[in-house]
């Protein structure tokens, strides 16, 4: 069943829609080279920072106990197919094509027998996060669109094309800003929260639940990526309105949460 996305708003406070858009606005932040010189996301020293780095946190911190062999534990195996490689420092140009892309998507799909449930939990079953294959710079052979933006519709098992009017170069230094070092990406997953959708039923748990399921959604896609022999990273280095505005959608209503770069 499909309903118009604008149908959700009837069932959605707007004092929780508000609380929830500003929320998120302050976990965001502009990333341009006219600012550069003047924005950071910390004063912490490189020592400090990586005193700080990869540490667990023990609890039982007044008593010394003895390690118990029953407690010993194994980490996977190099060879398990859930070891996730590690997110790709620099990507290096290759030759993609359309078709592996599609193969890409098979995670977040509709179960085969099932009319919605797809291939990842969500809160419900409500699915708010909405998924953009971006082309980066048309890196990717036999892309079937003019358009360098698909939506993914997972139900239909499809995708739709955004408008040709999208400016492609503009979104992808909107993706991946000119400060950045990363290497050259062939495409960039886009996980964007629709919050009519993700509010309407748990209201601010609904918030949550998104930052959840949008979790699950790029590691589903970051094993995928192993298994294709692709190269994966996610990534929160852009600014929100910059994105919207290139996808021309209502920064009011749809928050970007997350990127992931694939090549």
């Amino acid at each position: 069943m499909t309903l118009p996305h604008d149908y959700y708003l009837k069932f959605v406070s707007s004092e929780v829609l508000d609380e929830t858009l500003a929320f998120h606005a302050k976990g965001n932040y502009t990333i341009h080279t006219i600012c550069q010189h003047a924005s950071t996301l910390h004063h912490i020293p490189s020592k400090e920072l990586e005193a700080l780095t990869g540490n667990e946190l023990p609890l039982n911190i007044l008593e010394k106990e003895a390690p118990d062999q029953y407690f010993t534990l194994s980490p996977l195996k190099p060879e398990h197919y859930l070891k996730r490689n590690e997110s790709c420092d620099w990507f290096v140009e290759r030759p993609l094509d359309f078709e592996t892309i599609q193969s890409l998507t098979a995670p977040l799909l509709t179960q085969e027998g099932h009319s919605y449930k797809r291939g990842y939990p969500s809160g419900g079953a409500i699915y708010p996060i909405e998924v953009f294959f971006v082309n980066l710079d048309n890196r990717i052979s036999r892309w079937p669109s003019e358009s360098n933006v698909l939506h993914l519709l997972p139900s239909s098992k499809t995708f739709e094309t955004n408008s040709p009017q999208i400016d492609a170069t503009k979104l992808t230094q909107a993706i991946i800003p000119k400060v950045s070092n990363i290497g050259r990406p062939a495409l960039a997953l886009l996980y964007i929260a629709y919050l009519p959708k993700a509010l309407f039923k748990y209201r601010y748990r609904g918030y949550r639940l998104a930052l959840m399921e949008a979790g699950s959604m790029y590691m589903l896609i970051d094993l995928r990526c192993k298994e294709l022999n692709l190269q994966s990273r996610p990534w929160s280095g852009f600014t929100d309105y910059e994105i919207t505005k290139c996808l021309k959608l209502n920064p009011a209503l749809f928050t970007p949460l997350c990127v992931q770069f694939v090549g």
